[in-house]
């Protein structure tokens, strides 16, 4: 199959995937199976560890697949490798909110956490429609730097808050739901 053919053939493959699996991403982090806390202070413990969870995958997400790619300049038009790079932005978009809402979401059953995330839910929801922003090609600067802007108060805030968030990269099967 030739490069051109090949490249066709993967961001429509990639496109289809984000089109099937962003709307399965929709599901709280609190259903399911799993260990449950008997106690106000194991809640509180596992509320901190799936933040701490749920932030480092957007993080990593965010880091890997749109802002580094931003900065080297994959995303401008002609650039090698640009629908790829733009389909696992997209991707990552919709993962990285998903998991910033669960996080959000985990926050809740902490008291010190719940206070320093509380402020930040505005900022998450307003990286919904960024996800798809990405994917299309229409981001620009102040799109990438509003993920990385509330990564960094997402991190901080856990910090603060005893619940250091580090880096953690999904694979790509994870941003596309699997």
């Amino acid at each position: 199959m030739p490069t051109p053919i090949r490249r066709t053939a993967m961001a429509l493959l990639l496109c289809c995937a984000l089109l099937f699996t962003v709307p399965a991403c929709g599901g709280s982090d609190e259903a399911g199976g799993g260990a449950t806390p008997t106690s106000t202070e194991e809640a509180q413990k596992f509320a901190k560890t799936r933040f701490v969870a749920n932030a480092g995958l957007a993080a990593g997400a965010t880091y890997q697949w749109i802002i580094k790619p931003y900065r080297a300049g994959k995303f401008k038009e002609g650039a090698d490798g640009r629908k790829l790079a733009l389909v696992k932005a997209g991707l990552a978009g919709a993962f990285a909110y998903n998991r910033l809402k669960a996080a959000s979401n985990n926050a809740k059953g902490d008291p010190l956490l719940s206070k320093a995330v509380a402020p930040l839910t505005a900022g998450i929801d307003a990286l919904k429609d960024l996800g798809t922003k990405l994917r299309k090609g229409q981001a620009g600067d102040a799109d990438v730097g509003a993920f990385e802007d509330v990564i960094n108060q997402v991190k901080d805030a856990g910090k603060t808050a005893g619940a250091e968030v580090k880096e953690k990269v999904p694979s790509t099967s994870q941003l596309g739901g699997g």
